[in-house]
């Protein structure tokens, strides 16, 4: 670097030295790293970053460029590394490449005399999976995402590969020349100043490179940097997994509107990002256990091997991958630009969603049905994006889900996993409840209108011209209901658990909280308590957790301009017939059957009522929590929430007659279901856990009831929770 030095002396000179190299060599053992290749293509590239530095005007190429640019050096290295001779010459030709592209500051990828072997590296990089040179192929794709990140512009030139080969088959050359008129063109150059880069001189160069170095026809074309990355998001060696998938980020979320499309229209990029979930998807073993599937929390695009301290099951490597695969979708789409989330989101969902998750569902295969249940569970789980959430959601639920006739048919996937919530297999009917459990708490509005609203709205619940009761408490007349018994009246509304005597309604019009909170507590007959035998503090101990739940649904659903109180009713409307919808129906059947099923399914039946009833809209509250309207004015056919527990205590009142020393059997099977005795079997376990199950159902819906109507003071008013985010 002295400044009497030539550079384009020295540069030509180390050039010459390299080819000189193949000229002269006859030992195709030696690696790379043992000859002076490194040594002067370091050389080369410190003379082309001094050169540039004291380049006076700025954006002009010095000689040592030009003569890289001219003489296609780059198009010259790119065959020597395919050839991999010496050994270890590819990743030698990996890093000039990366180190010229990100050293040099004059724009290079405009040349077509580098953008080509840039494209020809990638496709050499992308057909060796778990190759040696896995590092050096990120650290090229680094460099490349960082300079189209810096110029949109840039991503035509490199992703253009498969027009440019279409191109090349007509007018390829032959790489091979017998070795004497080879050598006899290399002894002619030998003496010149630089070595003739001219498709003769290539020809001479490439004789001493091994014939079967030829690009197979028909797959070079599909090979991009899309591809590249992809390929090197599968490597086995998770810090070059992680470098690809944020390189493949960094591409996707270019700012030109120009460049995503061309990204969307003119690459394989949703394809093959969609075609590798699915790959993931099918490579999962068909039997997987819904509760290891729920327990794997934790996976993520950035850690997507399971931790080490859970417990191990067969396929649970296969299913961390894929699960971490899909919240790099998720990640992918949340952060790329709008034209290429949404083609990317549509893929997921046409490709994966419906071709291939829909059959798993509809399955006859009763193991099919929970595996991919639960995997769509876990799916939801993870999912942030708002696009691709809105996806999932016209999956499930269509696009314009309209109100249900009672004896609409199964025509749609969201009908059949209804269906799916009162199989005669429980496990499914639990596995499929969670699933709508988790839907259920997205912020997507078209769920809850989709499953429960639609068929809420104009209040055909509430029978018409009904008059106003005076007083709430003075109206509860049960004895109407052939369900009820003298001595379920006398125990269950003695004169110390009714409630104390309070204004029927509020001032705006709405039953009073106290009523509804004590009207919830008191259902339940005394002979059927057994919380208070173990000092717990009744519905009390519900608030805390309900109050953190019913602020985390009013942020989610603030954006969506919810009414404070339902519409009033016309009392010169005729009155219409009323269906709740399948999904409330399946719920209240469920729930009417609550003293007969398994107490893993009464838990996740009610686990989902609660949910429900947290929702702030007015209409769900009503219908759901409104001991008044469910009791006084419900339409005739009617049921609500309320009534199906009222007729259930009404069952349970006729039950306990049957059973002998029911309050002290019911009290030991609660202990056995907190732990504090060995569980053993009992005679009318099922039912005695059910009631269990009831008694704290009915204290958590009265915490509901108290945190969303404060005795006294205003709604919750809550901010809405960051755009962006799920």
């Amino acid at each position: 670097r002295e400044p009497s030095i030539d550079l384009l002396e020295a540069f030509v000179e180390h050039w010459k030295g390299i080819t000189h190299y193949y000229i002269g060599s006859t030992d195709e053992n030696t690696p790379a790293k043992k000859t002076d290749i490194p040594w002067r293509l370091k050389q080369m590239l410190d003379i082309l970053v001094y050169e540039e530095r004291q380049q006076t005007a700025a954006g002009e190429a010095g000689p040592c460029l030009e003569y890289l640019l001219q003489h296609k050096i780059l198009e010259t290295l790119c065959t020597l590394g395919k050839a991999e001779y010496p050994p270890g010459m590819r990743q030698q030709v990996f890093q000039f490449f990366s180190k010229i592209l990100a050293q040099v500051q004059h724009p290079l990828l405009h040349y077509l005399n580098v953008h080509r072997p840039v494209q020809k590296l990638l496709r050499l990089g992308g057909t060796v999976p778990g190759s040696q040179t896995e590092k050096e192929e990120v650290q090229f794709t680094t460099v490349l995402c960082s300079k189209i990140q810096q110029d949109p512009a840039l991503l035509t030139y490199i992703l253009e590969g498969k027009k440019m080969v279409s191109r090349k088959k007509s007018s390829k050359e032959p790489i091979t020349l017998p070795r004497e008129a080879a050598s006899v063109q290399d002894k002619d150059h030998a003496h010149s100043k630089a070595p003739d880069m001219s498709p003769c001189g290539a020809r001479a160069l490439s004789s001493q490179l091994p014939a079967e170095t030829e690009e197979p026809e028909g797959v070079v074309g599909e090979s991009t940097l899309i591809t590249a990355l992809i390929g090197l998001c599968k490597s086995k060696k998770g810090r070059v997994a992680l470098k690809a998938q944020e390189n493949l980020l960094l591409l996707v979320s270019v700012a030109s509107p120009a460049a995503a499309t061309y990204l969307v229209q003119s690459s394989p990029c949703c394809r093959v990002v969609t075609e590798h979930l699915c790959q993931l998807y099918q490579s999962l073993p068909p039997f997987l256990d819904p509760a290891d599937i729920a327990a794997l929390e934790g996976i993520s695009w950035r850690l997507p091997s399971a931790p080490s301290d859970e417990a191990s099951f067969p396929g649970k490597e296969a299913l961390a991958a894929f699960l971490g695969w899909f919240d790099y979708c998720d990640h992918l789409i949340t952060e790329a630009h709008t034209v290429v989330a949404e083609a990317l989101a549509k893929a997921v969902a046409e490709k994966f969603f419906v071709e291939i998750l829909q059959p798993h569902l509809l399955h006859v295969s009763e193991q099919s049905v929970l595996t991919s249940t639960a995997l769509l569970t876990a799916m939801l789980r993870q999912l942030r994006s708002p696009v691709l959430l809105r996806e999932a959601v016209a999956f499930l639920l269509g696009t314009d889900p309209q109100p249900a006739a009672p004896d609409d048919g199964p025509c749609t996937l969201c009908a059949h996993l209804i269906g799916h919530c009162d199989h005669l297999s429980d496990e499914i009917s639990i596995t499929t409840l969670r699933l709508f459990e988790e839907l259920l708490q997205k912020p997507h509005e078209q769920v809850i209108h989709g499953l429960v609203l639609c068929n809420l709205e104009g209040r055909h619940y509430v029978a018409r011209g009904s008059p106003e009761p005076e007083s709430y408490e003075d109206t509860l007349d049960l004895e109407e209901d052939p369900y009820f018994t003298d001595g379920f009246l006398n125990n269950s509304f003695q004169p110390s658990t009714k409630p104390p005597r309070a204004p029927a309604t509020n001032s705006d019009g709405k039953t009073a909280v106290t009523e509804i909170v004590n009207s919830f507590l008191c259902l339940v007959p005394e002979e059927a308590k057994t919380s208070a035998f173990l000092e717990e503090t009744g519905y009390d101990t519900y608030v805390h957790d309900a109050y953190g739940l019913f602020q985390e649904c009013s942020s989610r659903v603030a954006p969506w301009g919810w009414p404070l109180g339902p519409t009033p009713l016309d009392p010169h409307e005729p009155e219409r017939p009323f269906f709740e919808g399948h999904f409330l129906r399946m719920l209240f059947d469920r729930m009417s059957r609550i003293l007969e099923q398994p107490y893993s399914l009464n838990l996740q039946v009610t686990s989902v009522l609660s949910r429900l009833a947290l929702f702030p809209h007015p209409l769900i509250h009503e219908y759901l929590l409104d001991p008044y309207i469910n009791l006084i004015n419900l339409a005739p056919g009617c049921r609500s929430l309320f009534s199906v527990l009222v007729r259930v205590i009404g069952d349970l009142m006729q039950r306990i007659q049957r059973v002998p020393q029911f309050s002290g059997k019911l009290l030991l099977v609660r202990k056995q279901l907190m732990g504090q005795v060995p569980g053993e079997q009992l005679d009318h376990q099922t039912l005695l856990q059910g009631v269990v199950v009831l008694e704290e159902f009915c204290k958590e819906l009265a915490a509901i009831a108290f945190v969303k109507f404060p005795p006294h003071g205003p709604h919750l008013h809550l901010s809405p929770p960051r755009e962006g985010h799920v």
